[in-house]
């Protein structure tokens, strides 16, 4: 029996398309596009034409090729060799650990918001407000993982139907305030032709690598999915429209009810709720349901990051690329319990210093900027796996399919040299930009030296085991 058969197929078609909706329909995203003004129209088709649709068409190929445990690290190491694989693995990972760390920041100024109303509660501000939550948040999602998919489908699940609800409100406020007449007016489809400025693309560079990424981090527990040749590829079908109108309508929403220079980037639907339903003379019901309702996707979408995350440590393990210690299970969930507890230290370490000498809305853009690169670099790869990779194993992708890897190519390319710099007032843009490209950079040769000085060892362990068995 393989290490992969070892695992309980536990997720359908149905955990599928939640799990798709949750990641990629983050909450953060809306207010970032809401800064282009009416022509975030133009650019939220126009990333889901150049890298929206083309990543879902290489993920739905790969996949449909190579259904395995591990996702895009299996599908580099195939196209690229082991060192390509692991490099993968490794900015996958940080990236995760960054996106969970923002997340920490999103849920507590979310509780913020839905104690203080319009403005985020006072003791938010204070120096031990996001540390505590950080650390409740991470031994949370580290009980939820090693207890299993079983458990945590259900979070991912109610954190699915939860996002659903919480954008039909967002989308449906304006329409209330317009026919009750509190809103002179709501165009969700009026546009303008866009201004092109370092500033606009850095923004669209952002909503489509930022906000539509994430169909391929499904994939890297296709060891845990029924079907997952046919499961993976129909949740992507599903799930396309539903998200591209969640993104397009919540945005004009945004633009609706809150200036363009007033936008809370860390959470701008709670303070578009609270400024839609003011006026309604509901406000103090309302928008509380549907702020809880933002913070259970929120943790839906961080148990299901998490728990994708903690699988990379455990597949490098079988790979012999790491100590065989990130690869045991647990004896009654079979879920990688070490990895999980390791995971969720470096997540916490990595949040808590973010805070060190900056402000809430810097250590978001902080975070969540080099999280996006690494994430970034391992869609490099994805989208070279047909231009440059597929003939390693024998595959000559249609062109069509070639045509849209490099369009995928173009635009991360494009979000990775942009997104050193920030799209807020900070004290410093050049420290912003020394603090990401040193993290980066740093990161990686790390993750060189890690392969280096790890891999060897590891591979001649792991022949060993092969040759015991």
């Amino acid at each position: 029996m393989s290490a992969s058969q070892e695992l309980r197929r536990e997720l359908g078609l149905a955990d599928l398309v939640l799990m798709q909706v949750v990641f990629v329909v983050g909450s953060g995203w809306v207010g970032t596009a809401a800064k282009l003004g009416p022509s975030q129209l133009v650019f939220w088709l126009v990333a889901i034409a150049t890298y929206y649709l083309p990543q879902a068409a290489v993920v739905i190929a790969l996949n449909r090729r190579m259904p395995l445990e591990g996702g895009l690290y299996q599908w580099a190491k195939t196209a690229f060799g082991e060192f390509g694989g692991f490099l993968v693995a490794w900015n996958l990972w940080l990236f995760a650990i960054l996106v969970i760390s923002s997340f920490y920041v999103m849920v507590g100024q979310n509780i913020g918001y839905l104690i203080g109303g319009l403005k985020p509660a006072a003791f938010a501000a204070a120096a031990w407000y996001m540390p505590v939550i950080s650390v409740v948040l991470s031994l949370l999602l580290v009980l939820v993982a090693i207890r299993g998919l079983g458990l945590g489908k259900w979070f991912t699940g109610f954190g699915g139907f939860a996002q659903i609800l919480t954008y039909v409100a967002l989308i449906a406020i304006p329409l209330v305030a317009l026919a009750r007449g509190t809103l002179p007016r709501y165009q969700p489809f009026a546009t303008e032709l866009p201004e092109l400025s370092l500033y606009s693309l850095n923004i669209f560079g952002k909503m489509a690598l930022g906000a539509m990424s994430g169909f391929e981090f499904v994939a890297l527990m296709a060891g845990e999915t029924h079907e997952p040749e046919r499961s993976i590829p129909r949740s992507v079908v599903i799930s396309t429209p539903l998200i591209a109108l969640m993104f397009i309508l919540g945005t004009a929403t945004v633009l609706a009810f809150v200036p363009r220079d007033q936008i809370d980037l860390v959470s701008p639907i709670p303070q578009t709720l609270q400024a839609g339903v003011e006026g309604l003379g509901v406000a103090r019901l309302v928008a509380p349901v549907l702020i809880v309702l933002l913070l259970t996707r929120q943790l839906g979408a961080m148990s299901m990051i998490f728990a994708g995350n903690t699988r990379l440590p455990m597949v490098a393990g079988w790979d012999g690329l790491l100590p065989s210690w990130f690869t045991r299970l647990h004896p009654k969930s079979r879920t990688p319990a070490n990895s999980i507890v390791f995971v969720g230290a470096v997540t916490l370490v990595l949040t808590l210093g973010s805070f060190v000498g900056t402000g809430t809305q810097e250590a978001f853009q902080l975070l969540e900027n080099a999280g996006g690169i690494f994430y970034a670099m391992a869609y490099v790869a994805l989208f070279a796996i047909p231009l440059f990779g597929a003939r390693r194993f024998g595959w000559q992708p249609p062109i069509w399919l070639r045509i849209a890897s490099a369009s995928g190519l173009a635009v991360t390319v494009l979000y990775s040299v942009l997104s050193i710099f920030p799209i807020i007032d900070v004290p410093s843009w050049q420290m912003f930009a020394l603090k990401v490209g040193g993290i980066v950079v740093g990161a990686n040769v790390l993750g060189a030296g890690v392969y280096g000085l790890a891999g060897r060892r590891g591979r001649v362990v792991a022949a060993g085991v092969a040759e015991g068995d």
